[in-house]
């Protein structure tokens, strides 16, 4: 049977390599209702003219009028604005691909979930900033949340949820990034341009940036929290350079079951895309004689502190991870525009979340309000650091 898709997130690293699945899957094996992109008109227009969508929505209204020329004559709709983009993600598919980056992909998700079928998470943030309201909104329509994020689907494969309590323990890899070896003098004056230069992956600014400072993992420590029936003291972090094993669960009899694969993200993507089942994709096949060994070692805490804030977020409840990933996703931003040092990135998370505590948030408007503050309160420590450097 065709499988509706609609992708949120369509021209970003995770919705590209997804259209390429697509593409090369079987004819009549897809259907691709919709695609939403942030503001590239001319490839969004160019993903929807060879995927043949129904509809491409930018989030940018400045970009309608080039995305409608760019669509003119091919029958695609072309819409543009927050109103459209919920509308797109409401839209009746069997499946949806949910890769807007940070907490803007949110009400998208929420937007999905409510008409039911697949969600494919590759969104770690909205689960870090409003779990109980993503989670809640599933439960209500009989929503299927699959992850994509490499190591949580790497878990999901190799979890059996059957009986938690005989989960020990879940393993979430780390590559340890490109300062994975760097003295803190180095990771001192690091640039925007080494940052982002992961050794392992190919991916987007901010989730590079992310993976240098390890608050991807601490995100993900969240987000398996809130995905998987363990509690946070049984999730944990290792480091693992070959960025081969993404993901591993310990069982009470001793068994460690383990999901391998290269660094693809159309595995995990293609998994999610035909789960139950299995599809081919074409990524490079694992070689194990040839990878030659597999190294792991824990995570430094003194030069990557992110790990300790995420946990301690994620143990105080309440507001506190929406305060982490709203002050982190300012800190980034910072950074990437040569504003903020890279070390400094973690003090404006901590002293954010000093600040502010963990105060409840039990409706999606105390959500939006709390991280709306803490946006704000990240701004402001920012900058007074920024001027502390300047002087």
């Amino acid at each position: 049977m065709t499988r509706s898709v609609t992708i949120l997130g369509a021209t970003g690293s995770v919705g590209r390599s997804t259209a390429a699945l697509l593409e090369a899957a079987p004819d009549g094996a897809f259907q691709v209702e919709a695609l939403v992109a942030g503001r590239d008109a001319a490839a969004l227009a160019d993903m929807a003219r060879r995927l043949r969508a129904r509809v491409a929505v930018l989030a940018d209204p400045a970009g309608l009028p080039a995305l409608r020329d760019a669509l003119s004559g091919t029958g695609v709709e072309a819409a543009a604005g927050e109103a459209a983009v919920l509308d797109a993600a409401r839209r009746p598919v069997d499946w949806t691909m949910a890769a807007i980056v940070g907490a803007a992909g949110l009400m998208p998700i929420l937007a999905a979930l409510a008409r039911g079928g697949t969600l494919a998470l590759a969104n770690k943030e909205a689960l870090v900033c409003a779990g109980d309201l993503v989670l809640h909104a599933a439960a209500a329509s009989g929503a299927t949340i699959l992850p994509v994020d490499s190591e949580h689907n790497a878990i999901f494969q190799a979890l059996d949820a059957r009986d938690p309590a005989m989960v020990e323990r879940i393993i979430i890899t780390a590559s340890g990034g490109p300062f994975r070896t760097a003295d803190l003098e180095t990771m001192r004056a690091a640039t925007p341009a080494q940052a982002v230069r992961h050794p392992v992956w190919s991916m987007g600014a901010k989730i590079s940036v992310d993976s240098a400072t390890m608050f991807n993992k601490g995100l993900e420590l969240i987000e398996a929290a809130r995905l998987f029936p363990v509690p946070p003291d049984r999730l944990e972090v290792l480091v693992h350079p070959q960025s081969a094993v993404h993901g591993l669960v310990q069982y009470a009899d001793g068994s460690l079951l383990a999901q391998l694969g290269t660094p693809d993200m159309r595995t995990p993507i293609a998994h999610a895309l035909a789960w139950p089942g299995r599809m081919h994709a074409d990524v490079p096949r694992l070689n194990l004689a040839q990878l030659g060994c597999l190294d792991f070692f824990p995570p430094d805490p003194v030069r990557f502190p992110a790990l300790r804030l995420a946990r301690a977020a994620l143990m105080a409840e309440g507001g506190a991870p929406t305060i982490l990933n709203a002050a982190n996703e300012v800190a980034v931003g910072r950074f990437l525009e040569g504003r903020l040092g890279f070390l400094d990135i973690a003090r404006v998370v901590e002293d954010s979340l000093d600040r502010m505590g963990a105060p409840p948030v039990p409706a999606l408007e105390a959500v939006l309000d709390l991280d709306a503050a803490a946006r704000r309160t990240a701004t402001e420590l920012a900058d007074r650091l920024a001027l502390q450097t300047d002087a």
